[in-house]
């Protein structure tokens, strides 16, 4: 990716799909170029939870919302160090920002950043192609960086795809680190970092948690060295079919019983774990609105996702895994893609969506209250 920070408002731009499909608009965010996997979310809010969540390194992402940007940007909301996005797509960016605790504008908060973006295009109809042809790979070029159609489609089929990419290591921190117990200290939970928001130790921590997060490339030796009441494997960019590593390391926790807890990255690392393959979707699920059912309660609730990839667990019957057996808990009602599994004979579970989301909605905040049951019944 190549980016310039000058001003975007006049600028053109033009977004590329590996079809051929062609789209144009002005400049948003940085000027340049940059590749990655086209998506789309369909939150309304929470945009900069969005831009800063690890899970879409490599992807840009297209908000279906069309007027995006008027609470712009603020130091508080950030579930990560940086934005992650390789480049944004809005239809309608906000002149101003409303909110009193703005700091900046979102344009401004690309460009410092080097995130280039497009604006003014039909979102509508660009996220109707990608539901119907399925997520691809795209360029946005903006200024100098615009060339002949037939050059820029050729360096856009140039790019990597998300199939088979590892990337858990790329945005997961290097040196281990902790986050505190709010209040009184009950439990220690070894969290292995694949991409995680810092929300998720937050919700751990509010419960009496001591949270010892660890990098992708932890060993079992480097789990256990923390002397944890539960192990925690979190959500996370790219491919699971090559994440051997968290995979070996989550069948060593499996093997000692100690409660475990997998959000998003983490539940395909269990699938897996379990003997059971992934699979990508077909252009998967993103945004804050998505329905899934708890078979375990029969309750639905709206949760907020980011998965392009999915286990492929039967939902019709009880599994026999080596760890024991195994059912699918979550089911979202959309398309019945598995977005839970649970362990019967071990403390063990997970679920693909975010139980943690910052900007909600938080129907599922029960799932740590779950994890703290499962290490209060081990400690028991």
């Amino acid at each position: 990716m190549t980016t310039s920070t000058r001003g975007t408002a006049r600028v053109p731009a033009v977004l590329v799909l590996e079809d051929g499909r062609i789209f144009r608009g002005r400049a948003y965010g940085a000027v340049g170029e940059t590749f990655g996997e086209a998506v789309f979310s369909t939150g309304m809010t929470g945009y900069q939870e969005t831009l800063t969540d690890p899970s879409y390194h490599r992807q840009v992402v297209v908000m279906t919302a069309p007027h995006v940007g008027n609470t712009g940007v603020n130091d508080e909301d950030p579930e990560s160090r940086r934005i992650w996005v390789a480049g944004y797509v809005v239809r309608d960016p906000a002149r101003v920002p409303s909110s009193w605790r703005a700091k900046r504008t979102l344009d401004e908060e690309l460009a410092a950043q080097g995130v280039v973006g497009i604006s003014g295009i039909d979102t509508r109809a660009l996220t109707r192609h990608l539901r119907e042809r399925g997520a691809m790979r795209v360029g946005i070029f903006s200024g100098d960086a615009v060339q002949d159609d037939a050059t820029l489609l050729a360096r856009v089929k140039e790019a990597p795809e998300m199939l088979g990419a590892d990337l858990s290591a790329e945005v997961a921190t290097q040196e281990a680190y902790v986050v505190p117990a709010i209040g009184e200290k009950k439990f220690t939970v070894a969290a292995v970092d694949l991409g995680i928001k810092g929300m998720t130790p937050h919700r751990m921590a509010e419960r009496g948690i001591e949270v010892h997060v660890l990098p992708a490339t932890a060993t079992l030796e480097d789990v256990y060295a923390v002397g944890p009441d539960g192990v925690f494997f979190s959500n996370g960019p790219g491919d699971p079919a090559t994440a051997d590593h968290p995979v070996s390391v989550m069948r060593g926790v499996l093997e000692r019983g100690t409660p475990l807890f997998g959000i998003c990255f983490g539940n395909q690392i269990l699938g897996r774990a379990l003997g059971f393959g992934t699979y990508k979707l077909k252009y998967g699920h993103r945004g804050i609105n998505q329905p899934v059912q708890d078979r375990t309660t029969g309750k639905v609730e709206v949760t907020a996702h980011n998965h392009g990839f999915a286990v492929d667990a039967p939902t019709d019957k009880v599994s026999d895994t080596p760890f024991g057996r195994v059912e699918v808990s979550h089911v979202c009602l959309n398309d019945n893609v598995v977005e839970g599994l649970q362990l019967l004979d071990k403390p063990a579970f997970s679920v693909q969506y975010h139980p943690e989301a910052a900007a909600g909605p938080h129907d599922a905040a029960y799932l740590f209250d779950r994890f703290v049951s499962l290490m209060e019944g081990q400690r028991a």
